[in-house]
């Protein structure tokens, strides 16, 4: 039992499995057939059956299953069972879309390696710190991107149906704006299906949108997110200048009093 202990809890032997695991199922998605990376699949997928098992015995139920990363490891090995039927199922007898979930559950693995990432905890704090005090600036952003997309629908719905055809494909093509690349496609499209003075208030009325929502929107938003992230950095900074200026105050009153 404790040979297995030193290979299934060690963070670097499990870290490299799941990179090995990684590496075979890139391959086997790229429909290389072969059967050592099939017995590669088969092998990796049982040794996080394997570590589950030994973190039970370890740890007890209620103490593995309080750790957050633990549940997420159980379930991980849960979903990765089907990999294992995907040998011995001839899947062509089936739907496509049971196909893709067979496939899904083997990908999603890889989420094991955020575990093993320096501060990971602190960063999904900050994540959801941040998320936590923009969300107001998120949902007004959202909003401009909902108001947009019906205005755009209402004007051009008739003239480039391919983008603004609907008021979903029409909220679609906002987003395609805000993200800056091939967004002039859009009024260009606009200006070959109208005349030159709408094509020309076309244009312009773009380009306020992605200055208005992509520029100055993503900006904010960037910002707001950033500065809560390192929220906690700054706190530190803080109480560092409070210690040296604490500091700084004894050492001015002390040589005050040998003055004296």
């Amino acid at each position: 039992m404790n040979s297995l202990k030193k290979i299934f809890l060690n963070d670097k032997i499990i870290t490299a499995v799941i990179v090995l695991y990684a590496i075979v199922t890139f391959l086997l998605e790229s429909n290389y057939k072969d059967n050592a990376l099939v017995f590669l699949d088969i092998t990796c997928t049982l040794f996080f059956a394997v570590e589950m098992a030994v973190k039970l015995l370890e740890y007890g139920w209620h103490e593995y299953w309080h750790d957050p990363w633990n549940k997420l490891d159980g379930l991980l090995v849960v979903l990765s069972i089907p990999t294992i039927v995907m040998l011995f199922v001839d899947l062509d007898m089936y739907d496509l879309s049971i196909l893709l979930v067979l496939r899904l559950f083997r990908v999603v693995r890889f989420f094991r390696l955020f575990h093993f990432i320096s501060n990971i905890d602190k960063l999904w704090r900050g994540l959801i710190r941040a998320i936590h005090q923009s969300w107001a600036v998120i949902l007004l952003f959202l909003l401009l991107i909902l108001i947009f997309g019906l205005i755009n629908c209402s004007l051009y719905k008739n003239v480039v149906p391919q983008y603004f055809g609907s008021p979903l494909e029409s909220v679609y093509t906002v987003f395609r704006i805000i993200t800056v690349e091939g967004w002039y496609e859009i009024p260009d499209s606009i200006s070959m299906a109208t005349s030159p003075g709408i094509a020309a208030l076309s244009r312009l009325y773009f380009c306020f949108q992605l200055f208005c929502i992509g520029i100055l929107g993503l900006s904010l938003i960037n910002s707001v997110f950033v500065d809560a992230m390192v929220e906690d950095n700054n706190d530190d900074v803080k109480k560092q200048l409070r210690e040296i200026e604490r500091k700084l105050d004894e050492l001015m009153k002390k040589q005050g009093a040998d003055e004296n």
